[in-house]
């Protein structure tokens, strides 16, 4: 498969230290689940991960979103998520107010076919996933569950530069 050619799991050999090929493998393993999920993304609902990413967001807070705190979640710039705010509400797939005392700021929420929209997104996009997954048995997954996020405590523990 050409993914097995071009990953940068390639990179490393036996030499590399244990962890290096860890990285490298988790890097891996990312970018093929990623690239799949946005190719399914794109052939069925033409769209893309970022859209659906925004979307995401937006089922998780009923209330709505600022334009400011959409951009913290998804830790893209401002203008990147005003481009795809603008996209999806020329779908109809989300409003935006102004809030009372600050026209600077707005409010996003997914609107009724947004909703709809995204919860079929979000089903099909679980089989995805679930059915990647499904190489590992589930105590396997549970392990790895728990052993990701004992490096992830780990990671923030440390500052990013160990030396």
């Amino acid at each position: 498969m050409i993914e097995d050619l071009l990953d940068t799991e390639s990179r490393a050999t036996d030499a590399d230290h244990l962890s290096i090929r860890l990285w490298l493998r988790m890097l891996a393993c990312t970018n093929t689940i990623e690239g799949r999920v946005a190719g399914n993304l794109r052939a069925s609902f033409d769209t893309t991960l970022p859209r659906f990413d925004f979307l995401s967001q937006l089922e998780r807070a009923p209330h709505g979103l600022r334009m400011t705190e959409i951009s913290q979640r998804m830790m893209v710039t401002g203008g990147n998520i005003t481009r795809i705010a603008d996209q999806l509400a020329a779908e109809g797939l989300i409003a935006r107010t102004t809030p009372a005392g600050d026209r600077r700021a707005s409010i996003v929420r997914l609107t009724a076919a947004g909703r709809r929209a995204f919860a079929e997104m979000a089903r099909r996009h679980e089989r995805w996933i679930v059915a990647m997954f499904a190489g590992l048995r589930e105590p396997e997954r549970a392990q790895l569950f728990a052993l990701l996020a004992k490096l992830k405590r780990h990671l923030n523990t440390v500052e990013g530069d160990a030396e």
